[in-house]
Order: C-alpha cells, then sequence, then structure tokens
C-alpha cells in the first residue's frame, strides 16, 4: 500500500491491515501496488510506470460523460435487464468489477446491489463509490456494495425473493493483447484472473432470480456453461444473453 502524502497514512493503514499488505513510502522498482492520495484509491503497474492506474471514477472519464449525457432505456443492458415501466427491477450484480453496468442501472433509477469477492477489487470499488457519493451524484443512493460471493449472498435465508434480475459478468482468459485494448483493463484482467467457477454461479442465480438472469458475453463467444439463453441482445462486441425464470 503505497502512501502518496502523509495526510492519507491512517487510513492507509487501515486498509493495509484489512487486505493484510504493508505500507509503502516509495514506489517499488516491481509489480502491482495500491496507491491512496489525492485522486483516491488506485491500482498501479509498477513495470509501466508511464501506463494509467486503474481506479473506480463515476464521475470522470467516459463513463461520468455518459452519465452527464443521460443514460437511456433503449440500451443494450438496460433492455437486457427489462428497464421499462414500474416498478423497476431490483438488480443483484454478481460480479460487479469496477462497478460501470451496475452504476448505469442505478442512474437509470433501479437498486442495485453490487456483489465484488476480490478484496483489492472491492476496495477499488468501495473509494469510487464514497467518492461519488461525496460530489453528490444521486444514483449512488440506489447502490449497496457487498463484499461476499455472490454464489454465497443470494444462498444465504435473508437474500430469499430479494432480486428481480441477476447480472454476470465473468471474467474468462485472455486470448490475445489485442481481446482487452486499454492497459488499465489488462491490469484488470492479470488482478483478477479468470472466474473458473462461472458456471455454477450462473446455475445459483436461476435458482434465485425472480425473473431473469442476465450474462454479458463478447459477441461471438459461446454459451456460458453451454447453456443457450432465452433470448438475446446483440451489439457489435458484446452479447446479453437473458434466460428468463419467472414461468
Amino acid at each position: 500500500m503505497l502512501v502518496e502524502h502523509v495526510q492519507f497514512l491512517p487510513e492507509a493503514e487501515r486498509l493495509a491491515v484489512h487486505l493484510g499488505s504493508q505500507v509503502l513510502t516509495a514506489r517499488p522498482d516491481s509489480g502491482r501496488v495500491l496507491c491512496l492520495g489525492f485522486n483516491g484509491l488506485s491500482l498501479l503497474d509498477c513495470d509501466a510506470p508511464r501506463d494509467e492506474p486503474l481506479r473506480v471514477d463515476f464521475a470522470g472519464g467516459a463513463l461520468g460523460f455518459r452519465q452527464r449525457a443521460g443514460f437511456r432505456r433503449d440500451e443494450l443492458l438496460a433492455r437486457a435487464v427489462g428497464v421499462k415501466g414500474s416498478p423497476l427491477p431490483r438488480v443483484l450484480d454478481a460480479t460487479a468489477g469496477l462497478g460501470r453496468d451496475a452504476f448505469m442501472l442505478a442512474s437509470l433509477g433501479c437498486e442495485v446491489t453490487l456483489c465484488e469477492r476480490h478484496p483489492v477489487v472491492h476496495a477499488l470499488l468501495a473509494d469510487g463509490l464514497l467518492r461519488a457519493a461525496e460530489q453528490g451524484l444521486a444514483a449512488l443512493s440506489r447502490m449497496r456494495l457487498c463484499a461476499e460471493d455472490a454464489a454465497v449472498h443470494v444462498l444465504d435465508p435473508l437474500s430469499m425473493g430479494a432480486y428481480d434480475v441477476i447480472v454476470l459478468d465473468p471474467m474468462f482468459p485472455e486470448r490475445s493483447k489485442s481481446a482487452l485494448v486499454k492497459k488499465p483493463m489488462r491490469l484488470f484482467h492479470a488482478l483478477v484472473g479468470a472466474d473458473e467457477d462461472a458456471g455454477l454461479l450462473l446455475e445459483t442465480a436461476l435458482s434465485r432470480a425472480l425473473r431473469r438472469v442476465v450474462v454479458k458475453r463478447p459477441l461471438h463467444a459461446e454459451h456460458l456453461a453451454g447453456r443457450a439463453p432465452t433470448l438475446d441482445y446483440r451489439g457489435k462486441a458484446v452479447r446479453f444473453d437473458v434466460y428468463v425464470t419467472k414461468t
């Protein structure tokens, strides 16, 4: 845990204890390191010091621009989830990652619970949510972060009947460097690795979602666990497979 300034030392020490790491005051020569500083929490690749760090930012960058322009209900994810009419679906983002899909759905009015089991990604996401809340983004009032594995969370009796829709965006082994163009996302992929239990998570989600399960896939990828969806929504690069569970 790298500290950018002494004023961040208490928070860095607390986070380091939680993550089982140590606090550093000088940047390492190699490897990956979390950095706490004036722009919040970020993940640095010390082997590529010129590369952009990985951070969660809901107010800035492309995501912030889209939010200010206004997300639309006719976008692929919104259509796949069923964001229309009232009441809007209660959503579990079972593989929250950097929270972008969850933020979009919350911006459209859905109540969204985000599950992220990787401790470093969870820390990045928690930091991004905190900074967005401080900036007054209304969608944050509809987002709740959970550190549990989604498969454990949905099987909890307290979660029974809690979610109309469960969204999965599993990570799979990178086939080539061209598959993930942006370097921060390559860093994310290297950190998280593949979700080897994605098929099991799909089966669990299908048993708990009241209306549907939505799986985000590369456009030409095989169906998750070989299970054909009820329908799908296709874009230029991604596909949303929809499994209807409501009978």
